[in-house]
């Protein structure tokens, strides 16, 4: 157990990385459609540019969704929706309403005994009269309920409601047998009274003209409301099933195509029924291939992946290690595959618009300001082949976005420029659209076929190109990286913290603009990042705001505070400036990369001077070396090495007596060899060909800045 902590300990950062890079992979694969991929892109109206198609398997040539449709329409046009009969109703309602006639009659007759007399007393003619009368209307009554009844009463409700409304046929399903009927073949509940009521006024008229009033105002008196309850009620799930049954009668194919069979051939004009039958390929293809074989397909897709991934790790592996081992550095160039490739999959699956639109340059843009070109090209050629294999019209589309990439990569120069940004933006919409055009032409062979809407969109791909600039200051921030932008910030002289370097050790300030001026003019040369190195100069030496009067180049007065002190305290003093500069600059809120600068650029060397003295005075006594020199660490990069031995030859070429060429090119040569054989380069990339160019250079500077003409033989 202690072995494995002890190695995860020791490779932190490896596992760290591989762990990311296993997470990348895993959330890229979810984002990869499942669906089958036809590799083939055609359009109506234009030529088949690809090689013969063979159908590889049967499929049917689908209907369109316009001719299902008004198949689905023709199908449904007869269809009616089911009612169920419920001839219960009917008989509980008879019952109930014979029942309350007669109770009726009764109480009627009790009310009314003067009419009719006693009911002790024999019946009269009177009560037999009315007696006869009511039978016969019980008798009408009951058939006119029959006939209601029989017919139906649909229950109320939406559907109902609205079938009722517009007058619609229905089915009426009676002991499991269904029946088409009319519109005038049932009865809504208020249809059913006013049939009902006029039923019994139309039999009224006719029976009881020429009696007397109080056989009317009996009939009156009758509530026939009560006696009218629905029957039909609607039955939505048979309903559903017929419609269902309709519906999958119909067939959405109007034909087959048999395996083998000849679809299209190199330059054939895609008719309507050659695009109807490659639409019904693709359709069945990508149907075909996300069933059962789904797992074959994620297979593929993690091969895919995976292999693309590893290559990415191979490349940093070999070129650009440091980001290996810095697990900041390895999120970020992970974080803008994944953003991409997940925001083009979401696009591919789910986005209407164009897949033009999406601006894949602006990875290369962001990788090139924080890295170099090489990095940018590399991760940006990885993300188109991944998503090539999923976009419309891969080649194409491979194609465009790579050369967009290289030209935006490397138009994109000075960046802290705004204007820069927006013309880069505008070089890449016109190379989008002069590709484009030509490969049109190529396959078009005329320029009317040009789809001159795609040059929207790629005018849309580069206003998108355009959020680069917050998306830098974003990533600066998260990650800790430097951009142009904030180097030009920081290299304005008119920063509080160098105005008060100006202020307060003016002499150091002059120094160090000269050492800027230096170490950029190598690193132009030479290679690497000039502003950063130049910002990095200026702040080199901020530790000396501390205790200036201690550094000669701040001394006008003539005292010279180091006469107080014996040799080790004078050279606790220089070298403390390093530490007092770190710690200024983590207060003023630096930049690490800047504060690279200020640790390194004295590396592990001594303070000569008062190391020399020490030995000249007490030659005899043993030194402690350690008291005399730099703690480090040495320059680990081309720009902290060129700013090393700028700033050693500029404060060293103020000591000089005699300003000629020799003696600037000795002292050159002296300080950068000394350095060289003190090992104070090996943990830089710098060669020795660097080297000598940044020597040249300086002597070059210095005899420039020191007015020395060379002199030539007579």
């Amino acid at each position: 157990m202690k072995n494995i902590i002890g190695f995860a300990k020791k490779h932190y950062s490896t596992i760290m990385v591989v762990l990311l890079f296993l997470v990348t992979a895993l959330l890229v694969l979810y984002s990869l459609p499942r669906e089958g991929k036809f590799r083939y892109e055609f359009q109506r109206g234009r030529p088949w540019m690809h090689e013969t198609l063979i159908a590889p398997f049967n499929f049917p040539i689908y209907k369109t969704e316009a001719e299902l449709n008004a198949e689905r329409d023709s199908a449904l046009a007869g269809f009616r929706h089911y009612f169920r009969h419920d001839s219960l109703v009917y008989d509980s309602i008879v019952s109930l309403y014979s029942d309350n006639l007669s109770s009726d009659i009764e109480n009627f007759m009790s009310r009314n005994v003067e009419f009719f007399g006693e009911q002790a007393e024999p019946a009269g003619n009177r009560r037999e009269e009315f007696i006869n009368i009511t039978n016969q209307f019980a008798g009408f009554s009951r058939e006119v309920l029959r006939d209601v009844y029989s017919m139906g009463i649909i229950e109320p409700g939406e559907t109902a409601d609205r079938i009722a409304a517009a007058n619609e046929p229905i089915v009426i399903v009676r002991n499991n047998i269904g029946e088409r009927t009319p519109a005038d073949g049932y009865f809504r509940q208020k249809g059913a009274y006013e049939f009902f009521t006029e039923s019994i006024e139309d039999w009224a008229g006719r029976n009881l003209t020429g009696q007397p009033g109080i056989y009317v105002e009996f009939f009156n008196m009758l509530d026939v409301s009560r006696y009218i309850h629905p029957n039909l009620t609607y039955d939505q799930v048979m309903t559903e099933r017929v419609r269902q049954s309709l519906l999958e009668e119909i067939s959405f194919a109007r034909g087959m195509v048999q395996a083998g069979e000849r679809i299209v051939s190199r330059g054939d004009l895609i008719t309507g029924d050659v695009f109807r039958i490659l639409e019904s390929l693709r359709r069945e293809y990508e149907t075909k291939f996300s069933g059962a074989n789904i797992n074959l397909v994620f297979l593929g897709q993690f091969i895919l992946v995976f292999s693309l991934l590893t290559v990415l790790y191979l490349f940093l592996y070999n070129f650009r290690r440091e980001i290996l081992n810095d697990v900041r550095k390895s999120l970020f160039i992970l974080l803008l595959f994944l953003l991409m490739v997940v925001i083009s999959m979401m696009i591919i699956r789910y986005s209407p618009v164009n897949f033009y639109i999406v601006p894949f340059a602006i990875v290369p843009i962001i990788i090139r300001t924080f890295y170099d070109e090489r990095l940018a090209l590399f991760v940006h050629t990885i993300i188109l082949l991944l998503v090539g294999f999923f976009a419309p019209n891969s080649f194409e589309f491979i194609f465009l976005n790579f050369i967009a990439g290289i030209v935006a990569i490397f138009s994109l120069t000075n960046l802290y420029r705004r204007s820069k940004l927006f013309l880069t933006a505008v070089i890449i919409f016109l190379t989008y659209s002069a590709l484009y055009f030509g490969i049109a032409v190529i396959q078009e062979r005329s320029i009317a076929s040009i789809d001159y809407m795609n040059f929207a969109w790629f005018g849309g791909n580069g206003l998108l190109v355009l959020i680069t600039y917050p998306l830098l200051y974003i990533f600066e921030k998260s990650f800790g990286f430097i951009s142009d932008a904030t180097l030009m910030e920081l290299s304005d002289t008119n920063q509080p913290l160098l105005r008060k370097l100006a202020e307060e050790a003016p002499g150091t300030f002059q120094h160090s603009i000269q050492v800027a001026n230096l170490a950029e003019a190598a690193i132009f040369e030479i290679g690497g990042n000039p502003l950063l190195v130049r910002t990095g100069a200026l702040y080199h030496d901020i530790g000396k705001m501390a205790d200036p009067a201690y550094f000669i180049e701040n001394q006008t007065t003539g005292y010279n505070p180091h006469d107080s002190l014996d040799f080790e305290e004078s050279a606790q003093k220089i070298i403390s400036h390093v530490a007092k500069g770190v710690e200024m600059a983590r207060r003023h809120n630096l930049p690490e990369q800047v504060i690279d600068f200020i640790r390194t650029h004295h590396g592990t060397t001594r303070v000569q001077y008062f190391y020399r003295s020490y030995l000249k005075e007490y030659p005899d006594d043993e030194v402690d070396l350690q008291k005399y020199t730099y703690p480090g660490p040495k320059p680990f990069s081309r720009e902290t090495a060129v700013l090393m031995m700028a700033d050693s030859v500029e404060a060293a070429s103020r000591s000089l007596k005699k300003t000629d060429v020799d003696s600037i090119n000795n002292l050159v040569e002296s300080i950068i060899n000394s350095q060289v054989n003190e090992e104070q380069f090996t943990d830089t990339d710098i060669t020795f060909k660097d080297i000598t160019t940044t020597k040249e250079i300086y002597k070059k500077k210095l005899r420039n800045i020191y007015h020395v003409r060379v002199e030539y033989p007579e």
